[in-house]
Order: structure tokens, then sequence, then C-alpha cells
């Protein structure tokens, strides 16, 4: 194998298998082992449990802060993800021991080993806690290197102008001899002209049908992330450009334009996809961006032909889409969202976001739009991991409900948890429901 094939090998390795989970276990303990290894007698009482309780407070007021006081996340942590942040600590405490303490600091060697080990504990814990939710699957995603094609925005084709002749329809279209083998990413912000939303740049996944001299108008779906999380998500662990350009492969090139709008703002923001003072966030993905697209790319004008979706707070958001403005999203992808949006409960969610008015909270909330609504021209896709013991139950219901408001849904159940291993494999199931939905041949 060529060097080049050597790197390449190396960047693709899974780094979220259940191999290499035993392998982070395994190294983490033996570098835990070097660092409380001692000979003095006193240091083997004293060190390891002085450093396991400050790690313990540690973590315990991490937890506190998260959970009761920041609240930056709807559901609560993962225990294995506080006890490997604990493993870290413990590695850190157990060198400012040794280091600072025991005066070894005094010796460049050994202080060299002590902090590369403690290093390797903390990389090792960090890939535990990346293992929990399969968000950056490879040493690729980890180190932010794309294995997908770029343009820059200004290199997109515009739309074709009105004087141009019609584009020719779906079903009609043939690729043309040089059309790309892979679709492409670029880049581009997407302004809150109504909203007056502050978002980030949008990701955008333009197939290969979309670099053709003569084009269709191509299908969109608007396509969201968790919280916290970003538009980028979607192209690391959600596996987007691989699964999209498949699709397009075993169509002449045709797929969905996908645009990774930002729902959130921030990282950390929590708008919960309405219009409130966090954000017009409900205005931004169901006015302002499409008709930022419709202007700046060659689209699919009749909304029969969009569709919106997510992951986690994504899907919650792509169902309240669905069901607040039906009329702009009849068609929807929910993956592993919750049953309502919410910044932990219900009276908390009423009280900080809708200014108490629980009223205002039912018109932005899918079950009590469901049970008040009928919505005959909507369909949608729900998935869920058979081992998401958190969200499942709520996906279930808002299936139930769904149906009882006149949608055509469907449930898919996918082995796994909470993770970007479901969400990837949910996306990958559902496109050729999504294409035949949205007007693509099969």
């Amino acid at each position: 194998m060529s060097w080049n094939g050597l790197v390449d090998a190396a960047l693709d390795l899974k780094v979220t298998s259940t191999a290499a989970s035993v392998v982070f276990a395994v190294v983490a303990a033996l570098g835990v082992g070097v660092l409380v290894a001692r000979r003095r007698r006193r240091w083997l009482v004293v060190g390891p449990v002085a450093a396991a309780a400050a790690a313990a407070a540690l973590v315990v007021a991490g937890a506190v802060l998260i959970e009761k006081v920041w609240r930056p996340f709807p559901d609560p942590l993962p225990l294995s993800v506080y006890g490997w942040a604990g493993v870290a600590l413990f590695a850190v405490g157990l060198l400012v021991g040794r280091v600072f303490f025991r005066r070894e600091g005094r010796h460049p060697g050994a202080a060299v080993g002590l902090v590369t080990t403690t290093v390797v504990v903390v990389v090792c814990a960090g890939g535990a806690i990346n293992a929990v939710y399969d968000a950056y699957p490879t040493v690729r995603a980890v180190l932010g290197i794309a294995d997908y094609r770029t343009v820059p925005f200004t290199d997109v084709p515009p739309p074709a102008p009105a004087s141009a002749a019609p584009p020719p329809p779906l079903s009609e279209w043939t690729p043309p001899a040089d059309l790309p083998s892979t679709g492409a990413v670029t880049e581009a912000d997407i302004p809150g002209t109504t909203s007056g939303f502050s978002a980030r740049a949008a990701r955008i996944y333009l197939p290969p049908a979309y670099f053709a001299g003569s084009r269709p108008d191509l299908p969109v779906l608007v396509l969201l992330a968790g919280q916290p999380g970003s538009p980028g998500d979607w192209l690391a662990g959600g596996r987007l450009t691989e699964i999209m350009d498949a699709y397009a492969a075993g169509h002449e090139g045709l797929a969905p334009i996908v645009v990774l709008a930002d729902g959130t703002g921030g990282q950390f923001d929590n708008p919960l996809c309405v219009d409130s003072p966090r954000g017009n966030a409900a205005t931004y993905l169901a006015v302002d961006v499409p008709a930022w697209v419709r202007a700046n790319l060659q689209v699919a004008q009749d909304p029969r032909a969009w569709a919106v979706g997510g992951f986690s707070y994504g899907g919650t958001c792509a169902l309240q889409l669905a069901t607040t403005h039906p009329e702009m999203y009849p068609t929807f992808l929910d993956l592993s969202g919750q049953a309502e949006p919410t910044i932990g409960d219900r009276e908390s969610t009423i009280r900080e976001v809708f200014g108490g008015d629980a009223e205002a909270f039912a018109r932005n909330n899918p079950a009590d739009l469901l049970a008040s609504h009928r919505y005959p021209g909507s369909a949608g896709a729900f998935v869920v991991g058979e081992n998401d013991v958190e969200y499942r139950a709520g996906i279930e219901q808002s299936v139930t409900a769904a149906r009882a408001a006149g949608m055509d849904v469907h449930l898919t159940e996918l082995p796994g948890g909470h993770s970007f291993a479901v969400w990837s494999a949910g996306l990958e199931t559902e496109l050729p429901w999504l294409g035949r939905r949205l007007g693509l041949p099969s």
C-alpha cells in the first residue's frame, strides 16, 4: 500500500465502534494505573483518594450546574458521560498531585511522561464520550478533514433566468456524459431578513445533477441538527454526503438539494424552534430560508417538493414546522425528536420561553396542534432507536397523534440509541421514500 493509502486508511479508522470503545477503556485503565503507581506508601494511600474526591466533587458540581442552573440540554446527560468526565478529571488530579506536591516535576523526563500519560487518558475519555453519540465516527471526522467535494458559493450555478428555455422535467431529464460523479457542499449565509434571527452560515449539499448545463428544478430538504450542535454536524456523524451521493448514483445524478440551516443560532442556544425573545427561529426556517433558497438556487417552487427534517432537537423542530407551517413543509422527517418543545419540563418551558402563556405554548406544540387540526395533505417519517429510552415513547405518541390528524406517516425503528448511528441510518433508510414523495423518479 502506498503512503497516501496508509494515510487514508488511518484517517478512515472507525473510532466509535465497540472495538474502539474497548481500546479506550483498556488504555485509560492502564494510563490511570501508571499515574497511580508509585513506591511511596503515603502517596498510594493519600494521592489517589484525594484525586478521586476532587474529581467526584467537580463532576457533581458540573452536573448540578448543567442540569439545574445552566440547562443547555433539554434532557439529562447520560451517566456514562459524567463517568468518563470523572475519569479524565481523576487523571488530571493524579498529575497535579505528583508534579506539584510530590515534586516530580523537577525531573523533566518524569514530568513529560506523566503529562503524556494524562493526555492519553483524557483523549481516551473523550473518545468514549464521542462513542456514546457517534458524532465523529472516524479519525478524519475528529480532525475536521473533509472527505467530500466542496465549492465556493460564488462558483455555484445560479437559477436559470426567466428568459431561458424551461428546465427539463425530472421525469424526462437525461444526465450528460460529463456529469460529476459526486455532489458538492458549499457554504452561504442565509440572512434573517424577515425574522431578524441571527443564524450561523448554512451548508448546502448540491447533487451531481445541479452541475449539469441543463438541469431540472430540484426538490429541497431543509435538514436541521440537534442541540447543542451546528449545521455541519450532518456532514460528520450524519454521513450526509456519503448517503446523498449513493442515492444520486442510483438515480442518474438526481437527489434533493439539502440545506443544512441553522435552527438554534448558537452551539448551546435553544430557541425551541418558535418565535420568542430567544429568537424568531420559526419564521427564519419557514420564511427566510425558503425565500433565500428560491432566490439563489434552481429549485422547485412547489411546496410539495419541499421537506424539513432533523434529529433530536432538529426532529422536534421538523414536526413543529410541519404542524405550524404545513403550507411550506407538507413533508417531514423526525429522527428521534421529542414529543414537545422543552427546556427540561413543561412548566419551566411555558414560564421562561412563552412568558407564562400556556396558550402560546399550545400554538407551538405539535401534540396540541395535531389534536385540534387536520393535515390530510401532509406526510412524514418517524425514526427512533430501539434502545432510545428517553425519546422512544414520545415518538410513538407523535406517530399515533399524526395518524389521527390525517397525516400519512410511518415509524421506523433501528438498532441503537440516541446517536448519529441511528440518525444517519435513518436518513439513508427513509431517503427512497422521501425522494418519491418529493417527485424524484424511482
